[in-house]
């Protein structure tokens, strides 16, 4: 079995939510929803696993149960520039790993955050890794809400779309697709490793055209000439929360 380089874990938690106000103290199963996440975080095999919060709550939730949080500016435009003023405060080496998974992640499979990791550590050539899985639904695979990916030879993302890629062109008729293509399109997943120095660089980069059209920040980095690799998994993983009602199914799937 390869040994998993050394790695740390970020988790971006941001207070401001449109669909569900104060989202990283949501409760579930009697812990805030971004101690949750921590948790999970904390059964890979990272190093440490550390917070980066917004708010004074989330940062007296987490000292509450053990949970390493710093505290970083409120007005960062992206989760990627929050990404940033983390690894700066943390001192970490420009080579050094680093896994972002999201404060909205209390089911994320720890396993795969050791396989995200991996991937980068192997792939030297690649900046950032993230994951996919085989897309087993032809009404996924149509929808612009599922993002699609499109690898390479050797794992690395050619592009990634709100629309259905690679384009099947003998598949379509008159009334569009029927049924999936062959081999099995990949829905991606939004989990990423990243070497701390790209993490730096990366929020200096211009926003790319097309990511203004997909709206993919991803696709900034692919752009601008880098490469991802990208780690395919058998299994979907489980969804992450954005609404109340994905806040009641977690809550049920935890026996809360």
């Amino acid at each position: 079995m390869t040994a998993l380089p050394e790695f740390t874990v970020l988790i971006p938690a941001r207070m401001a939510s449109s669909r569900l106000p104060d989202k990283p103290l949501a409760d579930i199963a009697g812990l805030p929803m971004v101690v949750r996440v921590a948790r999970q975080a904390a059964l890979s095999g990272a190093a440490q696993v550390v917070v980066a919060c917004d708010d004074t709550r989330v940062m007296q939730a987490c000292e509450a149960h053990d949970v390493r949080a710093i505290m970083t500016r409120s007005d960062h435009p992206s989760g990627s520039d929050r990404l940033a003023e983390a690894t700066r405060l943390l001192g970490l080496a420009d080579d050094a790993l680093v896994v972002n998974v999201q404060g909205d992640e209390p089911l994320i499979d720890p396993a795969l955050i050791d396989a995200v990791a991996l991937q980068l550590h192997q792939q030297p050539l690649a900046v950032m890794s993230t994951a996919a899985h085989p897309i087993d639904s032809l009404e996924d695979f149509l929808s612009p809400h599922v993002v699609k990916v499109v690898i390479d030879a050797g794992a690395m993302a050619l592009y990634f779309s709100r629309a259905p890629i690679p384009c099947w062109r003998d598949g379509l008729s008159d009334a569009g697709l029927q049924k999936l293509p062959t081999p099995a399109p990949l829905r991606h997943i939004g989990l990423y490793a990243y070497r701390a120095r790209f993490v730096q660089a990366f929020a200096m980069l211009a926003p790319a055209p097309v990511e203004a059209l997909e709206s993919l920040e991803q696709l900034r980095a692919l752009w601008h000439g880098h490469r991802i690799a990208v780690h395919v998994t058998s299994r979907a993983p489980a969804a992450g929360v954005d609404t109340p009602q994905d806040l009641a199914r977690v809550r049920q799937l935890v026996g809360a």
